[in-house]
């Protein structure tokens, strides 16, 4: 009985460890090229880039007429594949 509880803690702790990397953040040189795309498209700012599930998602998009948008853009070809109004 001794031994499990360890092995629930460990396992619990690398559990954790994996849900944490989820979302990663995106190296600067391709942060910068989606930045370039986002506001070829028309949006003025946005809260957050990042890398999940293999796309890249942006969080509160907002274009020039004020409208929000959750985005996902392929990571390769940094086209506009989902647009979600919020």
């Amino acid at each position: 009985m001794r031994l499990t509880t360890p092995l629930l803690a460990l396992t619990l702790i690398a559990g954790t460890g994996l849900a944490a990397q989820a979302d990663e953040k995106l190296p600067p040189d391709q942060q910068a090229k989606v930045e370039a795309v986002l506001k070829q498209e028309g949006f003025t700012k946005w809260k957050e880039i990042e890398l999940d599930d293999g796309m890249i998602e942006v969080d509160d998009a907002i274009d020039a007429s004020g409208k929000q948008f959750d985005l996902k853009l392929d990571p390769k070809t940094l086209a506009i594949v989902k647009r979600k109004a919020e």
